[in-house]
């Protein structure tokens, strides 16, 4: 079995250089690539990418395979938790343990920002060199894909739905619809870009998917809980802000325990999903189980 912390500590590393590689490389003002490099840098899990790579490897292929995708990814989340951190949206002030993108810089900067990760993620994407018209196919369907996640039938989607709930006592139906756009849709993709990169075939891409709807919801999940009862130093944000802004949360909807235990059942059933894969799924085994463990 690996060791989960080694194993993504080394996916970060790699991770973090072909990020900054990214940056530099970017035709940008240097206050503007300044802002992009302040949240982009800043730390974080990296789940989002190390998920890509993980699913990757799991059928086979190689970590530069799925690489630029894996970047790619992680340039829409950091967009999405500056935009999210705006005034406008969720007004936070503290994000990874640093001050908010809009707080460091100013709202008008936050704002492009994001906007310009949004638009490099693509940039870098499109610019994946193919060595025949098979590949471009593959790299055409990875940004569809990509694209759905993180729009209108996606994360966007699921914000928009996310501030329409404040102050409503939503149902669990919806509040896993609202969920599942908003931190699903975008992990989803990440496995099915791994996946399709590392050459999965069709039953792998459908159990990878089924793992990939367990854990995108059981991060949530968890992360509500952390919300109530995690330490705002070790997770390097606020914490009690969803009772606040009178947000429906599992622990609102289900209560503490029923939320943990709901939790730990959708891992159980993601773990039953990766039974068929061999020990290179060990690092998604292991990821599963660190979902709900976290403390950050």
């Amino acid at each position: 079995m690996i060791v989960l912390k080694s194993y993504i500590k080394q996916k970060n590393l790699i991770i973090d250089a072909s990020l900054e590689k990214m940056i530099q490389n970017s035709q940008s003002s240097p206050p503007l690539v300044k802002a992009m490099g302040y949240s982009l840098m800043a730390g974080g899990k990296r789940i989002r990418p190390v998920l890509c790579l993980a699913a990757c490897e799991a059928v086979g292929g190689l970590l530069e395979d799925a690489l630029t995708a894996a970047c790619a990814l992680e340039m829409i989340h950091t967009y999405s938790l500056i935009h999210d951190d705006l005034p406008a949206m969720d007004d936070d002030e503290l994000r990874r343990g640093k001050a908010t993108c809009h707080i460091a810089f100013d709202e008008a900067t936050a704002i492009l920002a994001g906007d310009a990760l949004l638009t490099l993620a693509f940039e870098v994407l499109s610019s994946v060199p193919h060595t025949d018209e098979n590949q471009a196919a593959q790299w055409l369907r990875v940004i569809q894909l990509i694209c759905r996640a993180a729009g209108f039938q996606g994360m966007v989607q699921g914000q928009m739905l996310d501030i329409a709930s404040e102050g409503r006592n939503l149902s669990a139906d919806e509040l896993k619809n609202m969920h599942r756009l908003k931190t699903g849709a975008l992990i989803e993709a990440s496995l099915a870009c791994g996946a399709l990169l590392g050459g999965a075939d069709q039953r792998q891409k459908d159990l990878l998917n089924s793992y990939a709807r367990k854990i995108g919801l059981a991060f949530q999940v968890a992360d509500d809980i952390l919300n109530v009862e995690g330490n705002p130093e070790l997770m390097g944000k606020s914490t009690g802000t969803d009772r606040l802004r009178e947000k429906s949360t599992y622990p609102s909807v289900l209560g503490i325990q029923a939320s943990r235990q709901f939790a730990e059942k959708l891992v159980q059933e993601s773990l039953q999903a990766l039974e068929t894969f061999d020990k290179q799924a060990d690092p998604l085994r292991g990821i599963a189980k660190y979902i709900i463990e976290r403390n950050r």
